[in-house]
């Protein structure tokens, strides 16, 4: 879908969840890589579509993110795709640098077996 074409009217089609956010994940347009996964508004979306880059609602915080605006670490959205349910949004993205706050330039750089591995380690040094 061209991004400029986007309305209202194809936010209405979307299964929003109870919060009023869809899930949405990031993957590089080039690598194809997954770099993460944040939840979006109907706000975040309408300014990630105007601005042509990652806005995203912090749950955390409980407010608007714009990836980037500390960091410098941007993500200009060359594609936008909806799941067959409609409650999934897949942005293709050129990221400028890495996309997660560690400094990895995917979120998902670490396997379950490394987690569960670590979190053994850690109630071996706690006993």
């Amino acid at each position: 879908m061209v991004l400029e074409t986007f309305s209202e009217g194809h936010l209405d089609k979307l299964h929003w969840n109870s919060e009023g956010l869809l899930p949405a994940i990031i993957q590089d347009a080039q690598t194809k890589q997954v770099l993460m996964l944040a939840w979006m508004s109907r706000e975040s979306l309408h300014q990630s579509l105007a601005l042509k880059e990652t806005v995203f609602w912090s749950r955390s915080r409980e407010e608007l993110w714009h990836k980037g605006t500390t960091s410098g670490n941007t993500q200009r959205i060359v594609g936008l795709y909806v799941d067959c349910d409609e409650d999934t949004l897949l942005l293709l993205v050129e990221p400028h640098g890495p996309s997660c706050h560690t400094g990895a330039v995917s979120c998902f750089y670490r396997t379950l077996d490394q987690i569960m591995y670590k979190s053994e380690l850690d109630d071996e040094q706690h006993a």
